[in-house]
């Protein structure tokens, strides 16, 4: 497992502009080439980390028991190109990815949450809970991919 949840998260805060990067370069390749293959690959990508980088969002707020306006911010940074690196940096200095995964429920703990228990038990099992992830990530891609681009497909213009 990723050691903390900083480097988790930065990881694909990492990876999602990087994403963005190949979209971007797959809209000028279709500009400049008309290879509309390109896009399909970049967005195709971009997609799946997008996905991969919002469900560690959340797992990280439920880990870190992060406010609703941190974890909107986090969320919301997906959406403009770029934004995720410079929300990591914020959400760092803030101290919101400071800390160790929580591996036992702390039920005397003042910020103890109805969901420490089995969200323990669920890191303390790495593989059980990154093969959660990756199953619902995967599943989420392939219904987005069945419902088809945002916009609709040219051919249903």
């Amino acid at each position: 497992m990723v050691r903390t949840p900083q480097s988790l998260f930065r990881t694909l805060a990492i990876a999602e502009a990087v994403s963005w990067t190949l979209l971007i370069v797959g809209l000028i390749i279709r500009a400049v080439t008309g290879w509309a293959p390109a896009v399909t690959i970049g967005g195709g990508i971009h997609g799946f980390v997008f996905l991969s980088y919002g469900a560690t969002v959340v797992l990280v707020a439920l880990n870190n028991r992060w406010g609703v306006g941190p974890t909107i911010l986090a969320l919301v940074s997906a959406i403009v190109p770029y934004a995720t690196v410079p929300a990591e940096i914020v959400l760092q200095r803030r101290g919101l990815l400071a800390g160790s995964w929580r591996l036992a429920a702390d039920r005397t703990s003042t910020d103890a949450r109805w969901y420490d228990r089995p969200l323990a038990w669920l890191l303390a099992r790495p593989s059980l809970l990154f093969g959660g992830i990756a199953v619902a990530v995967v599943a989420l891609y392939t219904v987005l991919l069945i419902v088809g681009p945002p916009g609709g497909s040219p051919a249903q213009a």
